[in-house]
């Protein structure tokens, strides 16, 4: 159970510095809203799309089927590489979330961005000492990176809002 308690501890801590090294956040260019007043959403069903909807509604930006502009997600796919090799009983883990997406304008199905990846990561270790957190540490990792990837798409989506208008 200490073990357990150490690794959440550690994914904390670590997560934690990550964030607050960010030069981003350091300027004061991390703005909890996006301007747009509403986006049309079409989502693949997968666990992300719930978390790009709340990150969505919490930027105050609503999901409507007539805005202006479309959001289309692809599924989310996950890969694992093992960061330490050995006959070591614990081993680091690097988990990677990938998704597509692109956005496009409704009136004319112009693609304001076209093809482009989300892709976040994080890392994890994982004990053979406790077979039984493995599944719990793996799925918390899995929802720490949808979150984050729900935070780079409002970064992006942020970006897209600042240029001209066509």
């Amino acid at each position: 159970m200490q073990r357990r308690r150490f690794l959440h501890l550690t994914l904390a801590a670590g997560a934690g510095l990550a964030l607050s090294g960010c030069g981003f956040r350091l300027r004061g260019l991390d703005a909890s809203t996006v301007s747009l007043d509403s986006i049309a959403l079409v989502a693949a069903d997968t666990d992300l799309t719930p978390a790009v909807q709340a990150a969505l509604e919490s930027a105050d930006t609503a999901i409507r089927d007539d805005a202006p502009l479309r959001l289309n997600l692809g599924g989310e796919s996950f890969r694992e590489s093992r960061r330490t090799f050995g006959s070591a009983a614990s081993r680091e883990i690097e988990m990677t979330l990938t998704a597509p997406f692109s956005v496009q304008r409704q009136r004319d199905n112009a693609y304001l961005l076209d093809q482009q990846q989300l892709e976040v990561s994080t890392n994890f270790s994982i004990s053979d000492d406790n077979l039984l957190a493995q599944d719990d540490i793996r799925e918390e990792a899995r929802q720490e990176l949808r979150q984050e990837a729900a935070r780079r798409l409002l970064d992006r989506l942020r970006a897209l809002d600042n240029q001209p208008a066509s």
